[in-house]
């Protein structure tokens, strides 16, 4: 069995700080940004924004599994490449609806990196690429 120290250095391990923390954070403003304008010129109902807008945080659902099997479902729903590829899906298909919910999907992210929350370690949930969430630090 780990001890607390153990599990507190473990989960601190991997996390981004400093400058390239708030250019990920940066990024992920600009992603949600350009999201809304494109959706906006492009996109459909402002209703579907909203309803699909947490979609992606159905990944969660893996958790069920144990954080493992969490980590891998959220961080699948949770990287650029499946919305690209949807995007690239609606473009050459011609579908505006698969253009539209990429659309959504990227202003997820990007949404989700600008409030600090990144990508899933297998540690446990709170433990991300950005810093732990949900879990008072010692000294706040």
């Amino acid at each position: 069995m780990r001890t607390l120290a153990q599990h507190v250095t473990s989960a601190t391990s991997g996390i981004v700080r400093g400058l390239p923390a708030v250019l990920l954070r940066t990024e992920g403003a600009v992603v949600l940004t350009l999201s809304l304008i494109l959706y906006a010129k492009f996109g459909s109902s402002w209703l579907l924004y909203v309803v699909l807008l947490l979609l992606p945080d159905l990944g969660m659902l893996g958790y069920v599994g144990g954080t493992r099997v969490g980590a891998v479902a959220y961080n699948l729903v949770h990287t650029y490449a499946p919305p690209a590829a949807l995007a690239l899906i609606g473009v050459v298909g011609g579908s505006p609806l698969a253009c539209s919910g990429a659309l959504i999907w990227f202003g997820h992210i990007g949404m989700d990196r600008l409030l600090g929350y990144g990508l899933k370690y297998p540690t446990t949930f709170h433990h991300t690429h950005l810093g732990m969430i949900g879990v008072r630090r010692r000294g706040d």
